[in-house]
């Protein structure tokens, strides 16, 4: 019987997803533990950050083995696999496509064996944006790619191609090649590996158990393993565990830049991020938005789950009183039944429902972390009015979402996303709403408690703190092309360079 792809994400309409999560990383060096089992819960733990894939690899000192498969990682992983996979190191990886399709050849960890013998292992949560420059050194050396079209793939391959170093030598070569946006967790054998680029676009922190050491993306998976956090892996850090202890190296002098756009939606509440609870960040956007943008209501409501946090804001910084008025059936996700085009057409009522008594003659204010096309927010306006709202007043707990990310989040395209060809007066005609309002991006950035240099606001203002390349030599699918981009660019003297992909083993 086929299973269902496991694409369970926040969207509410699946013909149109809003901005998907960047991926979950976790790795466990624990002797005496079942590491395994510890990332199958680490990787629990950051379910909501990808849901195409889930893969664990893991160590015994002899050889590496890596289990992965499509789907979400309860589906994946079953009690006998788990206990098929024995050793003191591991890593995990619960993966939404940033580079490259959702085929089973991109889920990762990805491997590769050295001609020295070592097996490098390797998970990534990010996206890099000189891919293709990476990929015409790879052709120009003759390395052979695994069939695979993802940057992760092709960053363990580079690795892997340095047999005269070790392991965490060839890192401190490699880590400073690659430009964009990347938390690692890697292994060989024996040792587990983390880093994270000098911006430290995506979060990445470090966690001590009684008898080891954990990597994750989120302190959320910490706290679910029993580990006490200790820091944060530092932007241009490499760190290498093994019975020798703990090192630390420098590949890259830090300009931290984090997201902006993990306060807002993609870090689970309960994460702490540079030291701010995320869930007390949200509530006091929804402060700041009740401030910015009042109105005269009589329930504030959130849209489930992501309005939430700033939907309590709002209600405690106006006095309106806060409530439910959409209830949200958590287990309808995509699936591998096509629906008919009826049911398609009933677009989030597949997934939202309100409360008629509370909606019924009320002026309501609903908030709402983010509008990207529009088409969710334009569905929930109609339902509640068709429920008999008086009124209803969006609140958007983000700025206009006006530039796409090229650092691990996949939104859409810049044509595609409403702000980018609409003023605000325009966008609430769109949506049908009575009024809108989204929070200033200076109030969204006092919400996070860092500064303003500290942060990357790309997708809101435009300003990306890493070059992109010029052309279009960028985007999810860039190596699925990238042998014909780069043989029109670079036939010359060397011949055209060809990525030729092969089976994966």
């Amino acid at each position: 019987m086929p299973r269902g792809d496991g694409r369970l994400s926040h969207d509410l309409d699946p013909e149109r997803p809003g901005p998907q999560d960047a991926c979950g990383v976790f790795g466990v060096w624990a002797p005496g533990e079942e590491v395994a089992n510890l990332t199958y819960f680490g990787l629990y733990a950051l379910q909501h950050r990808g849901q195409e894939a889930a893969g664990i690899a893991v160590s015994d000192g002899s050889g590496v083995v890596v289990y992965k498969d499509l789907g979400l990682v309860a589906q994946v992983f079953d009690e006998p696999t788990l206990a098929s996979l024995r050793g003191h190191v591991a890593i995990g990886h619960a993966r939404y496509s940033t580079t490259g399709g959702s085929t089973w050849e991109n889920a990762q960890p990805t491997i590769r064996a050295t001609s020295a013998g070592t097996t490098i292992a390797l998970a990534h949560n990010g996206n890099l944006v000189n891919t293709a420059e990476l990929q015409r050194e790879a052709a120009v050396r003759g390395l052979d790619p695994d069939g695979s079209t993802n940057d992760t793939s092709l960053v363990t391959m580079l690795l892997a191609s340095r047999p005269d170093l070790s392991v965490e030598a060839a890192a401190l070569e490699v880590l400073p090649q690659l430009r964009g946006a990347f938390s690692f967790v890697f292994m060989d054998e024996s040792t587990l590996y983390a880093a994270r680029d000098a911006h430290g676009v995506r979060p990445l922190v470090l966690g001590r158990l009684e008898r080891g050491w954990v990597v994750a993306s989120e302190t959320a998976a910490l706290d679910i393993v029993g580990a006490s956090v200790v820091r944060e892996v530092e932007p241009g850090e490499l760190i290498a565990i093994d019975e020798n202890g703990l090192r630390s190296s420098r590949f890259a002098a830090p300009e931290p830049k984090g997201c902006l756009f993990e306060y807002v939606y993609i870090a689970r509440p309960d994460a702490t991020i540079a030291g701010r609870n995320v869930h007390a960040a949200r509530v006091q956007i929804g402060r700041q938005l009740a401030k910015e943008h009042p109105v005269e209501a009589d329930l504030v409501i959130p849209v489930p789950e992501s309005g939430t946090p700033a939907a309590i804001g709002y209600a405690e910084e106006s006095g309106i009183t806060y409530g439910q008025g959409l209830m949200k059936n958590p287990y309808v996700g995509r699936t591998f039944i096509q629906p008919s085009q009826t049911l398609r057409a009933l677009g989030v009522r597949l997934k939202l429902n309100p409360l008629r008594q509370n909606v019924r003659g009320k002026r309501l204010v609903v908030v709402d972390d983010s509008i990207v096309r529009g088409t969710t927010q334009r569905a929930i306006v109609r339902l509640l009015r068709e429920a008999g709202a008086l009124e209803v007043h969006v609140r958007i707990s983000s700025p206009p979402v006006s530039w796409p990310c090229f650092y691990g989040i996949d939104f859409a395209t810049r044509a595609e996303l409403l702000a980018n060809g609409l003023d605000n007066e325009g966008i609430r005609r769109s949506i049908g709403a009575d009024t809108l309002g989204y929070v200033s991006l200076p109030g969204l950035i006092a919400a996070t408690e860092q500064p303003k240099s500290r942060l990357c606001r790309a997708c809101f203002d435009g300003e990306y703190p890493i070059e992109l390349p010029a052309g279009n030599l960028i985007g999810k699918h860039v190596l699925e092309g990238v042998g014909r981009r780069v043989a029109a660019e670079a036939a010359g003297p060397t011949g055209p360079l060809v990525a030729t992909p092969t089976h994966h083993p």
